[in-house]
């Protein structure tokens, strides 16, 4: 279990945000808490993670994990301030290293540039296929365990923010081998509901066009079967 999930999972305590089971630590959550996956979704964004697009604080380019990649797709309820997660990492060897409270993270920095940690997100595991994994939900308030002029720097940050120019924002993990960063990638939206669905609506609506197109397709098939016995009736066929 990673440093993030083993914090969060000290106090177990049920909310009506989507009938979710909230992991805190105490009443008024002060940091992200692990919750059930929301019933619908504001935005959803994805990010091709490599070693060339790692670049140190400085902003000078520092190539991470050669022939590493990393796939991360995010999908975000801004309403409710929750982002879900799922990180594929391929070709990236632990152990992570980082001075925020984890090392896989949602940076506001532009392509080519550095920029604070807004979300600090639980670390891939292996899988038992030598992939690192990860998945789940977390709520905010936000925090990363990394402070500057005093203030940490996922204090005061929504997910609107990236809504609003997902361009801005770019993930990544680091390790040990490759501190400044191991694969990195810029955020980039997709429809919503295509993470679930493919066809930008949610997974409700994709089984009621499913229905729909069985139904039409039943009538077409009732329609062809009274033409072609007509069809035989008028020529004997």
């Amino acid at each position: 279990m990673s440093p993030l999930r083993s914090t969060l999972a000290r106090t177990t305590l049920v909310t009506g945000v989507a009938g979710a089971v909230v992991l805190t630590g105490g009443g008024a959550a002060s940091a992200e808490t692990e919750v059930a996956e929301p019933a619908t979704f504001t935005s959803a964004f994805t990010a091709m993670a490599a070693p060339d697009q790692v670049v140190d604080p400085d902003g000078v380019p520092t190539p991470g994990t050669p022939g590493a990649s990393g796939t991360f797709t995010y999908r975000i309820n801004s309403d409710l301030e929750i982002i879900c997660y799922e990180i594929t990492l391929s070709g990236v060897t632990p152990p992570f290293q980082s001075p925020a409270k984890t090392a896989t993270h949602i940076h506001q920095a532009a392509a080519g540039q550095p920029g604070p940690p807004r979300i600090a997100l639980p670390n891939p595991e292996d899988d038992g296929t030598g992939r690192l994994v990860s998945s789940g939900c977390l709520q905010g308030p936000f925090t990363t365990g990394v402070v500057t002029d005093g203030t940490d720097t996922g204090e005061g940050f929504t997910l609107a923010e990236i809504e609003a120019d997902p361009s801005a924002f770019a993930t990544d993990t680091h390790t040990t081998a490759n501190p400044a960063g191991a694969v990195r990638g810029q955020l980039t939206a997709v429809p919503a509901g295509g993470v679930e669905t493919g066809a930008g609506g949610t997974a409700e609506d994709s089984l009621v066009r499913t229905a729909l197109l069985s139904v039409a397709g039943l009538g077409a098939l009732a329609t062809a079967g009274t033409v072609a016995l007509r069809r035989r009736a008028t020529t004997g066929a």
